[in-house]
């Protein structure tokens, strides 16, 4: 027999047949991901019976043995549960391994498993009376068998915290590790951003971070809660992958599923703006990539969704009938609302002006500048609300300083996770970026000082200030801003500590601190204005289709003069 030519006929059924099932599912293909097998850095609680439980935080080669040297022991006795809560040391998306030593009983070992974004989320459960803790979205409460003498893996949410309950009876466990397994896309951080105030080189990395956890199949809101595309709020999203990875194929295949799942005629995730936020998304996307091609497969239903915003202008005011949205904290307050639409509507209605113009469409281009043009000759009063005035002052309608007296009242109060990159964008407007910085520091800091190592849905600043750490348990007297906190869809622990939206920071330090500005459709030309505020000295990178900026710039102390070095990219040329 000709051995050769008869392993490759197998090869070939082999194939064959793999075709076949792959016909009938979903064959899914994508290099980018990684698991990351991760240690956890501290046990912090056993009860009951548990033994060797600092085993767990020693490196693990990843294979079971027979002659296992060191192992944590749990038995559950007496209804008395062994238990113990580790913390993973940062958030992630994924889940966990469980691996088991071999011992005299060969059952499966059932464990109750708790995920949890926070110390008092690990420590709950979804079905005690009164718990506002879910289930929702991805599953973080639950059971597992574990085999003997072998390993499992399980869960797929957002965590940094794990609480196990043996809950097998009168059985000594053995186990060898339990890692936390991290699911993420292997892509370089393109981007970064570097001064003398460490705290806001923290901020910067948590934002992208943050952004980076969500870039799963699609860009998700949260990685525990909201596993889901919202339109409006994967615009700053979308400007931190710009900022941080570059042109990234998740952005697009993200927009293209929630275009192909609305029609025109209607909103996108139920919301007037978010179909508004589409507009604008794709107005930046052309500015930073040029890729033209691209957006005239959008223009067909752009076309449509324009002329469907325009149906809903009265006279020189917006007037959708349903999906007002624009932030949860002014879901309440309809004529911050209302301040709000009219802004995002002039945005949207000029974004497409300038895309009938790329595309060489006259007739759309003047039905949009018209129609935007007769807005603007009304502005409504923002009532002292800071995302109105922040809204209406990016788009020209608000004096500059006046927004900002607004937006620096009472400091960080009343800012909010999502619309408080457009109230850093209002003050950068004004001028006022030493004011931006240490609001910056101020508000989104302070979910670092809790314990933070994402950026959280929601965070209600007067709350932080009584609050304990989410990474510690909290203790009396203390506000537990995890479970206690939260309105709206965030009550209590259904809270997501890991939200895209929040990412905003990153963003604006490198478009204002770096100072780097698109001035031409794919980044052809670009602009560097630094403003450092107090800072010494920044430095950093910015990815553009052409390559890597390279920017650094320091303040001479006598003169307050900053000298730049600036780097760029052959097909980039930096203009006035």
């Amino acid at each position: 027999m000709n051995h050769k030519r008869h392993f490759t006929s197998l090869v070939v059924a082999a194939l064959a047949l793999a075709g076949t099932l792959h016909s009938q599912n979903t064959l899914r293909k994508d290099a980018e991901f990684v698991s990351d097998y991760i240690t956890p850095v501290r046990v912090m609680k056993t009860d009951g019976a548990v033994t060797g439980a600092p085993n767990l935080m020693e490196p693990y080669k990843g294979q079971v043995s027979t002659t296992e040297p060191r192992v944590t022991v749990f038995k559950t006795t007496g209804g008395k549960k062994a238990s113990v809560l580790l913390d993973f040391g940062k958030e992630m998306q994924g889940g966990l391994e469980i691996t088991r030593a071999i011992s005299g009983n060969q059952k499966a070992a059932v464990f109750h498993v708790c995920f949890g974004e926070s110390v008092t989320e690990a420590m709950s459960d979804v079905y005690a009376k009164g718990s506002t803790a879910t289930n929702e979205h991805s599953v973080r409460d639950f059971e597992i068998s574990v085999p003997w003498l072998g390993a499992v893996e399980f869960g797929n949410t957002g965590f940094r915290f794990v609480r196990l309950d043996l809950v097998s009876e009168d059985v000594d466990v053995p186990v060898v590790a339990i890692r936390a397994v991290s699911r993420y896309r292997d892509i370089p951080y393109l981007g970064s951003f570097k001064c003398n105030d460490e705290r806001l080189n923290k901020i910067w990395e948590t934002g992208a971070y943050t952004v980076h956890l969500n870039m799963q199949d699609y860009i998700w809101d949260g990685i525990k809660r909201d596993r889901l595309v919202w339109i409006g709020d994967m615009h700053p999203e979308v400007m931190t992958v710009n900022t941080v990875f570059g042109d990234h194929k998740v952005v697009e295949k993200s927009l293209d599923y929630v275009r192909d799942g609305t029609p025109a005629t209607a909103w996108m995730n139920g919301i007037c703006s978010y179909s508004l936020w589409w507009i604008i998304i794709h107005h930046h996307l052309y500015e930073f990539y040029g890729d033209k091609q691209y957006l005239a497969e959008q223009f067909p239903y752009m076309k449509e969704l324009l002329r469907n915003v325009i149906a809903n202008v009265d006279g020189s005011r917006e007037n959708y009938k349903s999906g007002r949205f624009i932030d949860w904290p002014t879901n309440d307050n309809p004529d911050a609302i209302h301040c709000g639409l009219q802004a995002l509507t002039i945005r949207a209605l000029e974004a497409g002006r300038d895309i009938a113009s790329w595309l060489g469409d006259p007739a759309l281009k003047e039905e949009c500048s018209t129609v935007a043009a007769r807005m603007r000759t009304y502005v409504p009063d923002p009532k002292g609300n800071k995302e109105a005035a922040a809204l209406l002052s990016i788009q020209g309608m608000l004096d500059a300083d006046a927004a900002a007296k607004v937006i620096v009242k009472d400091r960080a109060r009343n800012f909010t996770s999502f619309m408080g990159y457009y109230m850093l964008e209002a003050l950068a407007r004004s001028g006022d970026y030493t004011t931006a910085m240490e609001l910056i520091s101020e508000y989104w800091g302070r979910m670092i000082d809790l314990g933070g190592t994402t950026f959280w849905e929601d965070f209600n600043y007067d709350n932080s200030l009584n609050a304990a750490p989410i990474d510690d348990f909290v203790p009396a007297g203390k506000f537990d801003i995890h479970a206690d906190g939260g309105a709206y869809c965030y009550v209590g622990l259904r809270h997501s500590f890991c939200h895209g939206w929040a990412s905003g920071p990153t963003t604006w330090l490198s478009r204002h601190v770096l100072g780097i500005e698109c001035v031409e459709p794919g980044f052809r030309k670009v602009r560097i204005e630094p403003h450092l505020g107090n800072l010494e000295w920044v430095e950093g990178t910015f990815p553009t289709p052409y390559g890597v900026i390279s920017v650094s710039h320091k303040k001479d102390p006598a003169t307050g003069k900053v000298v730049s070095k600036v780097k760029l990219p052959k097909g980039v040329k930096r203009v006035k």
